[in-house]
């Protein structure tokens, strides 16, 4: 197929890229900024909905990654590229005559806040997520799914990580390191996350069975939840940096999240603040899915587990 791939400058989009053009795809990428790979490379951002109309052009098909991703910054910010910029895709998409698009999306459009035991893949709730981003990506997805003349399934990745990320491994190391980085809670709270290659595998499922998903979301993860604290630890333990001995209570953390909001938005800063109420949220409570309905729908199976995955970022550090 020729597949046009939004968002390739991050782990997931870069590695979904390259794992097309291995199996012999004809790919093309788009993003504000180069991506280094090989391949067709379309500079432009999602919300200029002509650039996205020419990168489209052409394409069988779409996988949309690209996304603001942070947990501060403004309501018109997230909307901009996560919903307008959606829009757009699914309208260059039909009329550049691609008949299926794979929205990535993620867990959090369904989370209202309570702890996920055993979770299922329920509905976008935009009224009820958490935080901008969360909101704005439900939007997105409930946008996504409804598009007419389009075979559109959202596959929601959960915490991907792996070689090279510079998101959730790259933070806690780096604030490990500095001596910044400390525990929300006891830490016993289970969370299940994705290595990169599961995540991959699980998107390629998608594009190839679009028809048949039309309209579906599924939750993708490793499915073998554990501790965060035991999470970080490995993290820790893989780059050879010392793990955090510090808890913070969670209400603690949640109102400290709150004052650096404000702080954060009164300085106009664009950089993420070390706790917000959002985040302090995630870190206390659990998050893991029941991966029955995805492992039967995508005929897929996690084929990287963690332990392999953690020697596997050991061995790039």
């Amino acid at each position: 197929m020729k597949v046009l791939v939004t968002g390739a400058r991050g782990l997931l989009g870069g590695a979904v890229a390259a794992a097309l053009a291995g199996r012999g795809d004809e790919v093309t990428v788009f993003q504000r900024h180069p991506a280094g790979l090989d391949g067709r490379e379309v500079l432009g951002d999602v919300a200029d909905a002509g650039a996205v109309r020419s990168a489209t052009a052409g394409n069988d098909a779409v996988v949309h990654l690209a996304a603001r991703v942070s947990v501060t910054g403004r309501w018109a910010e997230f909307v901009r590229t996560n919903v307008t910029g959606t829009a757009n895709v699914l309208a260059g998409a039909r009329a550049g005559g691609a008949s299926r698009v794979v929205h990535v999306s993620s867990p959090s459009v369904a989370h209202t806040g309570h702890c996920l035991v055993a979770a299922g893949t329920t509905a976008a709730d935009p009224d009820h997520a958490r935080g901008h981003y969360a909101r704005s990506k439900a939007v997105a997805e409930r946008l996504a799914l409804a598009a007419p003349g389009l075979a559109v399934v959202a596959i929601r990745p959960h915490l991907v990580w792996g070689p090279g990320d510079t998101q959730l491994v790259g933070r806690i190391i780096d604030r490990a390191r500095s001596g910044r980085l400390a525990l929300v809670g006891p830490g016993t709270a289970l969370v299940d996350t994705t290595y990169v290659d599961n995540a991959v595998d699980a998107v390629l499922a998608a594009l190839d069975r679009a028809e048949a998903l039309a309209g579906r979301a599924l939750v993708v993860s490793n499915g073998q939840p554990r501790p965060l604290a035991e999470l970080v630890e490995r993290i820790c333990a893989a780059a050879s940096v010392r793990p955090p001995t510090h808890h913070v209570p969670y209400r603690l953390a949640r109102a400290g999240g709150a004052v650096a909001e404000l702080a954060w938005a009164g300085l106009r800063r664009t950089d993420d603040p070390p706790m917000t109420r959002f985040l302090a949220e995630q870190l206390s409570t659990a998050h893991w899915f029941d991966l029955r309905e995805t492992r039967s729908a995508l005929d897929w199976f996690p084929r990287v587990d963690l332990d392999e995955g953690f020697r596997r970022l050991a061995a790039s550090s």
